[in-house]
């Protein structure tokens, strides 16, 4: 037998059916149970996103990260950001309600996964008093027809708008992933913060924040 031969008969060895049952079942699995996100400024490759600009397709995330976030501060709720349908949408109005806050953008595939679990979860705890606020990290004016588009295809009943470039900063503090989620509790606390969204895990963690949330009476942070 040539040397040639050998060699292509001990590749074969390697890659018996077991094993290519096995590689595929791992891969499976790493699929299933991982964490899937986007960068929030990875819009389709894009070029890299300034601050402020106003063509931007996403907020830019300063380098140095924040002490985390345990309460939304002024900045955040008293800001006026664009929203789909009706008046600007100021989470300062959700004072005393249990919220979500989701930030999202229309070409970020795990949010597209994410959404109608959302959907579903605000249905779920709607009868409670729980809102969900879908804020997007695009242009407002360039993905205004996208995000209409989004809302009514995935069914999304609840308040959708834009996130403001400073709204968007302060809320990821230096995490530059979506989607990524806020639960927040009657007083202001925040619950639990999510990044990327994973179908088995993240549905389940959310609803027992929301849970924790409801059940918080005014303790202290």
């Amino acid at each position: 037998m040539s040397a040639q031969k050998k060699r292509i008969n001990a590749k074969k060895s390697l890659w018996t059916p077991a094993r290519i049952a096995f590689t595929i079942l791992v891969l499976s699995l790493l699929a299933a149970f991982g964490i899937s996100s986007c960068n929030s400024r990875d819009e389709r490759r894009a070029a890299p996103v300034a601050l402020n600009t106003p063509n931007s397709g996403a907020p830019t995330v300063r380098n140095s990260a924040p002490a985390p976030l345990t309460n939304l501060p002024a900045s955040i709720t008293e800001a006026e950001l664009k929203a789909v349908t009706g008046a600007p949408i100021k989470l300062s109005s959700y004072a005393g309600k249990v919220f979500l806050v989701n930030l999202w953008a229309t070409w970020c595939g795990p949010c597209r996964q994410e959404t109608p679990e959302l959907v579903k979860l605000h249905k779920e705890f709607k009868p409670q008093g729980v809102e969900v606020i879908g804020l997007s990290t695009e242009n407002p004016e360039a993905s205004a027809d996208a995000v209409r588009e989004f809302v009514h295809n995935y069914d999304v009943d609840y308040r959708v708008g834009w996130a403001s470039n400073d709204v968007a900063i302060t809320l990821m503090q230096g995490k530059d992933a979506i989607p990524q989620s806020f639960v927040i509790s009657r007083t202001g606390r925040i619950v639990k913060r999510f990044v990327g969204f994973n179908a088995i895990n993240t549905p389940p963690q959310i609803r027992a924040a929301i849970e924790e949330a409801l059940s918080d009476k005014g303790a202290a942070d």
